[in-house]
């Protein structure tokens, strides 16, 4: 009986929204710190917006004018295809170093995949201005250590040379400095997802006589392909709208060599206080963008349906 009395009485169930309640203003923030911007970059590129408009505050809707101005443009189109040649070399970069640092650190010891993994997330861990600023030193034509490594190589050519000078240059040392700070992100996922296959099928394969190769397309691959997609459509994502490393590393220079479409959408705005214009850039990039990734997505709603 005395053990009975000192028990706390049952708790009420609680409601089956007080979860939702308690989530409520984290989701209201960051629709509105999402939805916000979004719509009224969307209302501006309907609008006859400049410098005038931005100060008094008004004004006047022009309907498509300023998508059709943007559309005749042959530089925008220039723009439109380097975005792509920017994300697709990067891209691919990317997912093949993360995919073959993943495959390496699974078949290293402890030691090594602790050391391994540590470096990873202390380049991850690097801010993009700081990563930046250290390229610009490395390349920098009077003081870099790339020229010096490569004239104390005999290649002489390279004393005082101006990287970003050149725009095949800049665009090679920034597809180096986008996939320098990716690849950490998408290698430590990969390996995670590599984990999860169980060592059976491996011995199965070895077994049967499959080489390397054969085990990773028919083994590995079909089992890790899920987080192996998501990785590639993220990286797809940060890839099409890199804006700071080119914005403080060349500006969109030497001339428009590694402006891309965010480069040249806030190029358009502020260089020409045209806001309309920029912010129509700004939904053409989100609309080809989604272009882009709409079919995966689609694929895998699919393919969840099918088994769920």
């Amino acid at each position: 009986m005395a053990a009975r009395s000192l028990r706390r009485p049952p708790l009420g169930r609680p409601p089956a929204l007080a979860p939702y309640l308690l989530i409520a203003p984290a989701v209201l923030g960051m629709l509105y710190l999402l939805l916000y911007p979004f719509g009224r970059a969307l209302l501006i590129s309907f609008q006859d917006f400049r410098l005038r408009e931005l100060i008094r505050g008004d004004a006047a809707f022009v309907g498509l004018r300023n998508y059709e101005t943007l559309l005749a443009d042959p530089t925008f189109w220039e723009v439109v295809r380097r975005t792509f040649l920017f994300t697709a070399v990067n891209v691919v970069a990317i997912m093949v170093l993360a995919t073959l640092v993943a495959l390496m650190t699974e078949r290293l010891g402890r030691a090594g995949r602790a050391v391994v993994l540590s470096s990873l997330v202390l380049v991850w861990a690097v801010p993009v201005v700081a990563a930046t600023t250290v390229f610009q030193w490395l390349f920098h034509s009077e003081f870099g250590i790339v020229n010096a490594a490569l004239t104390g190589l005999g290649f002489d050519s390279f004393e005082g040379y101006t990287w970003f000078a050149d725009g095949r240059a800049a665009f090679a040392i920034l597809v180096l400095l986008v996939v320098w700070q990716s690849v950490p992100f998408a290698a430590v996922t990969l390996y995670s997802a590599l984990t999860t296959v169980p060592g059976e099928l491996y011995e199965s394969a070895r077994l049967d006589g499959a080489d390397a190769l054969r085990i990773f397309r028919s083994v590995t691959f079909p089992l890790v392909r899920p987080i192996f997609m998501l990785v590639l459509s993220l990286e797809v994502i940060w890839t099409f709208k890199a804006f700071v490393q080119i914005w403080v590393m060349t500006r969109g220079g030497p001339g428009d060599a590694t402006t891309i479409l965010p480069v040249y959408a806030v190029q358009t705005a502020l260089a020409h206080q045209r806001y309309d214009l920029g912010s129509a850039a700004s939904m053409v990039t989100v609309l080809l963008m989604s272009g882009v990734l709409v079919p995966y997505f689609r694929r895998l709603f699919r393919q969840e349906g099918e088994h769920p």
